[in-house]
């Protein structure tokens, strides 16, 4: 009786050594249940994404593909004032790509003409509303980096965009705003400084009326003046 019952134990002692052995190999990245249906909810929200968060290392390459498979390069901006009519330069490529990519993704909807200086320009593409903000994170943060060689001249109703306000020797370009000339005869000292990538080509008026509306110090409008929609036009 005392052999039988020694081997018992004998098979027992094996039996929980081979468990504690299988417990101490199991990998330390181990997926837990939460850490699953973690992951699961980040896949989900990749998925849903129609293009990648941009950042300056990888605006460039995205926009020259982009340029690609959307050719547009006219664009109708509806104000609290009429519409404007825009046509967007191919020269410009990358600022041109920008522009269609952000109306697409129709992020210029509810900004505003922020900053206004009559007989100079008017300056669009921000808003103190929370969503532009969200937009433009979801978005990315990104610069563009100046064309001005390619012989455009700040006339009277050109586009352009504004170089960030951040610490920017290089004067790289603030993608999510533009300004365009009001002043007759042009403001010809912006040349080589700012990117011009396009021009009026319908509603100056609405872009005077706009230039003479009532501002504060900081040439913001009294009043907010709203881009209600920008969409692609042929």
């Amino acid at each position: 009786m005392r052999p039988v019952f020694l081997l018992c134990l004998f098979f027992l002692f094996l039996n929980c050594e081979d468990k504690q052995t299988k417990r101490k190999t199991i990998p330390k990245t181990t997926v837990t249940k939460k850490e699953k249906t973690d992951i699961k909810k980040d896949t989900i929200i990749e998925s849903e994404r129609e293009f990648p968060k941009l950042n300056s290392k990888s605006a460039m390459a995205f926009f020259l593909e982009y340029d690609k498979h959307h050719k547009e390069n006219k664009v109708r901006l509806t104000t609290d004032f009429g519409a404007i009519d825009i046509l967007l330069y191919n020269e410009t490529k990358f600022h041109r790509s920008n522009f269609i990519f952000l109306t697409k993704q129709k992020y210029f909807n509810d900004t505003q003409f922020y900053r206004v200086i009559n007989n100079f320009m008017i300056q669009g593409g921000n808003s103190d509303d929370k969503k532009t903000a969200k937009k433009r994170s979801y978005i990315g943060r990104y610069l563009l980096p100046p064309d001005t060689k390619r012989g455009f001249k700040h006339d009277r109703g050109v586009i352009s965009m504004p170089s960030s306000e951040i610490n920017n020797p290089h004067k790289l370009a603030s993608p999510f705003e533009f300004f365009i000339v009001q002043q007759k005869g042009g403001a010809h000292f912006l040349d080589g400084d700012y990117t011009i990538f396009g021009r009026v080509i319908k509603g100056m008026h609405v872009v005077d009326k706009i230039a003479a509306v009532e501002t504060d110090d900081g040439d913001w409008p009294a009043k907010n003046i709203y881009i209600r929609n920008v969409e692609i036009i042929n």
